[in-house]
C-alpha cells in the first residue's frame, strides 16, 4: 500500500479529537466570527479534515495558491494541481486579519472546524481560469469562478471539530484511514481505484475486472457523491446502481466506497488530483479514462480537452505520484460470442460489435425504449427507469408571462385535468416568494404538471416559458388573443415534446 501524498495522512479529526470538546465550546461561545459554508466548500473541507487532500492541513495561502496555479505544485515542490481555496465575499473579508479564528459552519448550524487566518488575498481569477482550466468561458469551473466564487480567498490552518454530517449511506462513506485499515485487514496491498460520476453497466464491470486481473489487484469502486457536472444523474440513483453492481463482481474482488468530492471537471489537471486522492485512500493503481474529468464540448462543438490529455499528464508525473496509472481500455460487446472485449484487441471490420452511447441510453430512458440485457443488468435498468421515467410520466412547469391574463392558469389546469394521463396538476401561487419558487424543481421531479405566472428568472429541466417575450419556449404572437387558442398552442407544444400522447 502506498504512503499518503507527502508521507503522512493528515487526518485532522483524529489529530484534534483530544481537544474536540474544547474546540466545540469555543465555536459555540459566540465570540468567534462564523462563516457559513457553501456546498462546494463543505466537500473541500471534508477531504481536508479526513486526509483525502493530504498533505493539506488547511485552505491554501497566497504563496501556495499561486504556486499551484502556475506550477501545479505547492510551494514546497510537492505535486498538487487544483487550488483548494476558501472563497468569501468582500464584506466578510474586510472583517478578517491574520491570526484571527473563524468558525466554519455547515447548514447554518453545525460547527465543523475553526480556521486560523493566515492571509486574505484577492486572486486574479482570469489567470486562475486560464492556467488551471484553459480559460474557455463556458467551462463549468470558469463559470463558477466568474459567477459564483467570492472575490477574496482566505488561507489558513484548520482545527477539526467534526466531519460534515451526512444522513445518507453512512456505511458506504469510508474515510482514508478507515479504507486503509480495511485494506490492511484484508491483506489488499494492491488496489486499483475506479473513478466515476455516472451509473455503471456491464462494460464498466468488465473493464474494472480486467484492470484488476492484469495488475494482480483488488478493485475500489470510488464514485463521486459530492458535486459533479450539472445535468448528471443524481447521486442517490447512482448509489443504488453501485449497490447492485457491486454484487456482480467475483466474491472478494471489489469494494464500494463513496467520495465526497466537489469535481471541477478540470480534465488533465483534475486527473492528477484524482490520482493523488486515491493514493491517500490506499489505492496502488488508478484507472484514468479517455477525456477523464472533462466536461465534454462547448457550445461550438469544441472539446474542452483532448481525449488523451489526462492520461498523458498523469503519466508525466508518474515518478512523483507514487501510484500506478492504468489507462482506460474501452470494451465493446461481441454479440456473436456473447462477451465483452477490449476494442483494441478486435478487428472491427471482421467482427460484429454493439454499443449504446450515453446519449442513446438517455433517449431510451426518456422514450421508454428497450435497454438490452447485454448492456446492463435488469436491477440497474429498473433503478434507472424509476428515477428517469419516460416523458409521458415526467413533470413539467409552465411559466406564464405576467402580461397574460390570470384566468389562463385556470383554463390550462382544467384542460390538463381533462386529459389526465396519471400526472398530478397544480397551479402554484407564489407572489415572488423565493422559498416557494425553490420548490418548483421538486414538483417537476415528482411528476407534477405545474402552472405558475410571473417568474421570469425560473429555469430548470422541463421548465417552459409561455409568452410573447423573446426567448419564450412557447412563443405567442399578436394573433394569440383567444384563451382557447393559447391553450391549444400549449397542448400541441407539450404533445410535440412527448408529455402527452393522444
Amino acid at each position: 500500500m502506498p504512503a499518503p501524498h507527502g508521507g503522512v495522512l493528515q487526518d485532522l479529526v483524529a489529530r484534534d479529537a483530544p481537544k474536540k470538546a474544547e474546540l466545540l465550546e469555543q465555536a459555540e461561545a459566540g465570540n468567534l466570527v462564523r462563516w457559513f459554508l457553501t456546498a462546494r466548500q463543505i466537500c473541500d473541507l471534508e477531504l481536508i479534515l479526513n486526509g483525502g487532500f493530504s498533505p493539506l492541513k488547511g485552505f491554501l495561502n497566497k504563496k501556495d495558491y499561486e504556486s499551484v496555479v502556475h506550477n501545479s505544485r505547492l510551494e514546497n515542490g510537492l505535486v498538487w494541481t487544483i487550488p483548494i481555496t476558501l472563497d468569501v465575499d468582500s464584506e466578510f473579508a474586510s472583517q478578517l486579519k491574520a491570526g484571527q479564528r473563524v468558525v466554519l459552519v455547515q447548514d447554518n448550524e453545525f460547527p465543523l472546524a475553526i480556521l486560523t487566518v493566515g492571509d486574505v488575498y484577492q486572486p486574479d481569477k482570469a489567470v486562475e481560469a486560464k492556467e488551471v482550466f484553459r480559460g474557455d468561458p463556458e467551462h463549468p469551473a470558469v463559470k463558477y469562478l466568474v459567477e459564483e466564487a467570492g472575490e477574496y480567498y482566505v488561507g489558513g490552518s484548520l482545527e477539526a471539530i467534526q466531519l460534515p454530517i451526512h444522513y445518507d449511506y453512512p456505511g458506504w462513506r469510508k474515510t482514508p484511514a478507515q479504507l486503509r485499515l480495511e485494506f490492511e485487514s484484508k491483506q489488499w496491498d494492491r488496489v486499483v481505484a475506479f473513478q466515476t460520476r455516472n451509473p455503471m453497466h456491464r462494460a464498466h464491470r468488465e473493464l474494472t475486472v480486467r484492470a484488476a486481473r492484469s495488475n494482480n489487484s483488488k478493485i475500489l469502486i470510488h464514485p463521486v457523491v459530492g458535486l459533479t457536472k450539472p445535468g448528471d444523474i443524481d447521486h442517490h440513483t447512482r448509489v443504488r446502481v453501485y449497490q447492485e453492481i457491486i454484487k456482480r463482481y467475483p466474491n472478494g474482488m471489489a469494494q464500494l466506497s463513496l467520495l465526497p468530492l466537489a469535481m471541477r471537471m478540470g480534465g488533465d489537471r483534475e486527473a492528477v488530483w484524482h490520482a493523488i486522492i486515491r493514493k491517500n485512500y490506499g489505492a496502488s493503481h488508478f484507472i484514468v479514462g479517455r477525456d477523464h474529468a472533462g466536461p465534454g464540448k462547448n457550445s461550438k462543438g469544441v472539446d474542452f480537452y483532448g481525449p488523451y490529455d489526462a492520461q498523458e499528464l498523469v503519466e508525466s508525473y508518474k515518478n512523483e505520484l507514487g501510484i500506478e496509472v492504468v489507462p482506460f481500455r474501452m470494451v465493446t460487446y461481441l454479440p456473436d460470442e456473447d462477451r465483452y472485449a477490449p476494442i483494441d484487441e478486435i478487428d472491427t471490420d471482421k467482427t460484429r460489435t454493439l454499443n449504446i452511447s450515453g446519449t442513446e441510453l438517455r433517449n431510451r430512458l426518456r422514450d421508454g425504449g428497450e435497454i438490452p440485457a447485454w448492456f446492463s443488468y435488469p436491477e440497474v435498468v429498473k433503478i434507472l427507469r424509476e428515477s428517469n421515467p419516460p416523458r409521458p410520466l415526467q413533470g413539467f412547469a409552465l411559466v406564464l408571462s405576467k402580461a397574460l391574463p390570470g384566468h389562463l392558469k385556470t383554463a390550462l389546469l382544467s384542460t390538463f385535468l381533462q386529459y389526465g394521463g396519471g400526472r398530478h396538476y397544480k397551479v402554484l401561487e407564489h407572489n415572488g416568494t423565493p422559498e416557494i419558487l425553490a420548490l418548483v424543481p421538486d414538483f417537476v421531479r415528482s411528476g407534477t404538471g405545474l402552472i405558475l405566472q410571473d417568474a421570469p428568472s425560473l429555469k430548470g429541466i422541463n421548465v417552459f416559458k409561455v409568452g410573447a417575450e423573446l426567448g419564450s419556449d412557447i412563443q405567442l404572437g399578436a394573433e394569440d388573443v383567444n384563451i382557447l387558442h393559447v391553450v391549444q398552442k400549449v397542448v400541441l407544444f407539450l404533445e410535440d415534446q412527448a408529455f402527452f400522447q393522444f
